[in-house]
């Protein structure tokens, strides 16, 4: 995406934050149809600017309620007894990933990052460290239409084998050097390796953008 285009993207994000506080906390119903209308015209600039069915970006893009916040997605770093290799699960489009996904609603970042491998990779884990929080749109590509804040975390194994389920396929562990085709909206290559120096750390200092 060109500079022309993250521009507009930018624009639609802004415009869409404006209109959901103002249906979020406006009263009079005159404001209201105009802040809808207002949350209309974001979805329809990001529909036409990126590609996209407008019923697709309304979707992802205008149905929330309440002060807008951005997105909370939860990444488990899992190594091998060795530590030279981390854990990726294949994805259903056939690239890889960390195991990890949206924190659900009453899960806390540690429960969410130990129920999504349990779902994900079939295996039990405990949690030892923060490893970073990030912006995902300043490291992941394509850029997405709302906000993420990606939390990665490092996990120790302690039970369970990988299972057959409904989002991956497949479960390996792999050298920084030989990482397959990686899911690049969830998992960079930058970001994979620093989980490795966070593993080799253990006065690893938590990133934060």
């Amino acid at each position: 995406m060109d500079e022309r285009h993250l521009q507009w993207l930018e624009w639609a994000k802004e415009l869409q934050f404006i209109a959901q506080a103002g249906l979020t906390y406006s009263k009079d119903p005159f404001d209201l149809e105009r802040f809808g209308r207002i949350r209309e015209i974001s979805g329809e600039i990001m529909s036409h600017m990126c590609d996209i069915p407008v019923e697709t970006v309304k979707g992802l893009f205008c149905n929330e309620t309440g002060f807008q916040t951005p997105k909370l997605d939860t990444r488990a770093a899992i190594f091998d007894r060795s530590g030279d290799k981390i854990l990726l699960v294949k994805e259903l489009n056939g690239t890889w990933s960390l195991p990890g996904g949206w924190v659900d609603l009453m899960q806390s970042v540690k429960s969410n990052t130990i129920k999504e491998v349990q779902e994900e990779a079939g295996l039990d884990v405990e949690t030892v460290r923060l490893i970073a929080v990030q912006d995902r749109n300043k490291h992941n590509t394509p850029p997405y239409a709302y906000n993420v804040c990606k939390v990665f975390v490092l996990c120790r194994v302690t039970g369970g084998a990988f299972r057959a389920n409904s989002e991956t396929v497949e479960s390996r562990y792999f050298a920084l050097h030989e990482l397959p085709p990686l899911a690049q909206e969830k998992n960079s290559h930058e970001q994979i390796e620093m989980c490795f120096r966070a593993n080799a750390d253990e006065n690893w200092k938590v990133m934060f953008d």
